[in-house]
């Protein structure tokens, strides 16, 4: 059960005008499960995307780039999103490119379109041919529900060792035209940018320039997806894509208006929240953990520290006994990779306990009061480095028993 996250209501998730969505039941890898999605987007829509930096990248994630970059010189808009789980075809070569391709292929016969204009995106095991007839297959069933307020099928249409479904919406009100923010992800394991095994969808309905689009996907991961990890590994097929439909009143055509950080900052927000939901329903999680290291040099020794933490096995299980074993934290700052970190001026809170001051216990700390935080379910840790004004998070969980089960039983 995912760690104080409830599971999403279909009635909250709020339509985005110029996009559809509707899933099947192909039997990709297990029978009687929704396991294939598609996207149906508007003429209008504009789409930007990161993606996994695994140099064993998946057959979808490259046909899915080249796909886009094709677009921005075509001026072909893309036309649909092709999901399925279940399957990751990647580490399948060139027979998976063609399965990807071939998937692309069926949908855009459909549709209409060239298959071009179709992006494919595939999670599940690696290492196994995809089956192109179950999902072509499935594509008439996927159509034929497209719906506007599907998001809560789709959801559940991604998922693998997720143990519920992850969606969000949002409504806000910029420059007096109202703006509408719908989106899902999914991801349990294998999660560590840049990115996670991890995929996430997000809509808008305004009306967005392309470079403007790619700036705010950007700009969007980097404070959300690209700030979570539950077990230090980077997927092979991880991507964010974020639509702007174009069939709102909401047009935005520079990074420097203020309509642009209006619509920026609810973008990077849903997709925090969509971000941690993936964290929270970590496999086997039981503890949700912040960590914030602070009075850095920049940005970038902040989050090397952090991930430190955050990736350590003996910090994590730690927090799964709640144990306060808490040197385990200063050992993991310590060989964080910062040559010149001065331990002698560093600070290390648990929550609002001072349990380090200046490299060492701090005297007045009772391992009582360590007790008390590491029994949470939530914990923030907050490290204080005193060499200047940077900082930055990420959020983790505990590693349990359960983790261990979950992915060594993954394939049976």
């Amino acid at each position: 059960m995912a760690v104080n996250s409830p599971i999403p209501v279909a009635a909250d998730l709020l339509p985005v005008a110029g996009i559809e969505l509707g899933h099947a039941e192909a039997g990709v890898r297990k029978a009687n499960r929704k396991d294939l999605l598609v996207m149906k987007l508007a003429p209008t829509a504009t789409v930007a995307g990161v993606f996994t930096q695994n140099r064993f990248c998946a057959a979808p994630v490259q046909v899915s780039k080249a796909h886009l970059a094709a677009a921005e010189i075509s001026g072909e808009p893309v036309r649909a999103l092709l999901i399925n789980t279940g399957n990751a075809n990647a580490g399948t070569g060139e027979a998976g490119l063609a399965a990807a391709n071939a998937t692309c292929d069926a949908l855009a016969e459909l549709l209409g379109c060239h298959a071009a204009q179709i992006l494919p995106f595939s999670t599940g095991v690696i290492l196994e041919p995809l089956p192109v007839e179950r999902i072509t297959a499935g594509l008439p069933q996927a159509l034929q529900n497209l719906q506007s307020d599907n998001w809560f099928n789709a959801a559940e249409a991604i998922m693998t060792t997720d143990t519920q479904p992850k969606a969000a919406s949002r409504s806000l009100v910029i420059a007096g035209k109202t703006v509408t923010l719908s989106g899902i992800s999914k991801g349990a394991g294998m999660i560590k940018p840049n990115m996670a095994t991890m995929l996430g969808f997000l809509a808008i309905d305004a009306k967005v320039a392309q470079p403007v689009l790619e700036h705010m996907v950007r700009q969007a991961a980097d404070r959300s997806f690209n700030c979570i990890t539950i077990d230090g590994d980077t997927s092979t097929n991880d991507s964010f894509m974020l639509i702007a439909t174009g069939a709102g009143e909401l047009e935005i055509s520079s990074v420097d208006s203020a309509e642009y950080a209006e619509l920026a900052a609810a973008v990077t927000d849903i997709s925090r929240h969509l971000a941690q939901m993936i964290i929270r329903d970590g496999e086997g999680a039981t503890k949700f953990i912040t960590i914030t290291v602070e009075q850095g040099q920049n940005v970038a020794e902040c989050r090397k520290i952090a991930y430190s933490i955050a990736h350590s096995p003996l910090v994590k299980t730690a927090f799964f006994a709640s144990d306060p074993n808490l040197g385990r934290i200063l050992a993991a700052i310590g060989y964080a990779g910062v040559d010149d970190l001065d331990v002698s001026k560093l600070d290390l809170y648990l929550d609002d306990v001072l349990v380090a001051k200046n490299g060492g216990r701090n005297p007045e700390y009772q391992e009582a009061d360590g007790q008390r935080v590491m029994k949470q379910s939530e914990i923030t840790v907050r490290v204080q480095l005193a060499r200047g004004d940077a900082d930055a998070t990420v959020w983790t969980c505990d590693l349990s028993h359960d983790y261990v089960s979950i992915n060594a039983d993954y394939r049976s």
